[in-house]
């Protein structure tokens, strides 16, 4: 039986993880769940925000089940003890090159982006980020310069062949959809852009039938407000795919309805899924956590580890049906509970 790693982490991770989990139940596909600490959750029981025992279960899971990470109370410790270190390990010690952001606007949901509903109309975006390089995870640290002053540096770099894996993954993608890739970059002021973009021409000769374009990520950002429909499948850095996804978040209505697939290859062994969101310490356990970023994570689970497409369907058109018959939390307007907006998607599932 197919075992998943469930890591509710902090604030509203345990609440938005419970709707997705009961959503996986539910399909009685004989999956077996097993939780462990990590984050601020895990620091406090362990003194670390990854135990190894965590990072064991992860490693040994056919997929991870995240929830989300963060607590003010710890942003005082060294940064590889502060909650967000988690992440960063998982998603280097399982190798998670790939992370992919579908942000689609459900019919009925116009009205909650702040764009004009118009402009907004069958948006169906994905964003290819690369996920283990970049200034996140390059040199960093302080210093003093010359002039006797505090500096800080964070080093971007990328080599060829982690551009190439990411991008492959991003062509990859748009074969599969509208055959229309963007490469989001800065090649005009950044060395390391300069190679992205060397490196992406190089590989479209592999796929004649995609249509590569590249744009500069201030372009980009632009772009996503002004004509988000234009653009189908993105592919970018870390930093820069970390921004532009949160902002196509808001295209799509709200950062509650964004759910990610971080993945080692094309198909996903060993993924780890999860929403885009962040911890919201404000709201958390107030029951006001939209799930659905939860849950349709967990689609993507479904897809991608298991390979189980027709479950992953199932999923994603009960969360749309019940959008459609007015199901909203508060984010969307509406003011359901974070487990009635799970009631309603578990009515929904046919």
């Amino acid at each position: 039986m197919p075992l998943i790693a469930v890591l509710p982490g902090d604030g509203i991770g345990p609440e938005v993880t419970t709707q997705a989990r009961r959503v996986l139940e539910a399909l009685d596909l004989g999956l077996q769940f097993e939780e462990a600490p990590v984050g601020g959750a895990a620091y406090l029981v362990a003194g670390r925000p990854l135990p190894p025992d965590t990072l064991a279960l992860a490693k040994r899971a056919n997929a991870v089940l995240f929830g989300a990470i963060g607590d003010p109370r710890f942003e005082a410790l060294e940064r590889q003890l502060r909650p967000e270190a988690a992440l960063l390990g998982i998603r280097r010690e399982l190798g998670l090159f790939a992370n992919l952001r579908p942000a689609t606007l459900f019919p009925g949901l116009e009205d909650a982006s702040p764009l004009k509903p118009e402009v907004v109309a069958d948006l169906d975006i994905v964003i290819v980020r690369e996920l283990v390089g970049d200034v996140y995870f390059g040199e960093k640290g302080r210093r003093t310069n010359v002039e006797g002053l505090r500096q800080g540096y964070d080093v971007m770099s990328y080599n060829e062949a982690e551009v190439e894996r990411i991008a492959r993954v991003g062509f990859e993608m748009a074969k599969r959809r509208k055959k229309k890739l963007c490469s989001v970059d800065k090649a005009n002021v950044l060395e390391t852009s300069q190679l992205w973009r060397d490196v992406v021409n190089e590989m479209s000769t592999d796929y004649p039938e995609i249509e590569l374009t590249h744009m500069y990520v201030d372009n980009a950002a632009m772009q996503l407000v002004r004509r988000p429909t234009d653009f189908d499948v993105i592919v970018t850095g870390n930093l820069f795919g970390d921004i532009l996804s949160d902002q196509a978040s808001m295209c799509a209505g709200s950062i509650g309805m964004l759910p990610s697939a971080s993945l080692r290859a094309w198909s996903g062994d060993n993924g780890m899924y999860e929403p885009i969101h962040g911890s919201a310490p404000d709201i958390a356990g107030q029951g006001k956590a939209n799930p659905c970023a939860a849950i349709l994570s967990a689609a993507m689970l479904l897809r991608h580890s298991l390979t189980d497409e027709a479950s992953a369907q199932r999923v994603e058109k009960a969360v749309g049906a019940a959008l459609a018959k007015g199901a909203r939390t508060a984010d969307l307007g509406g003011s359901l509970t974070t487990t009635e907006m799970g009631d309603a998607v578990l009515r929904e599932l046919v």
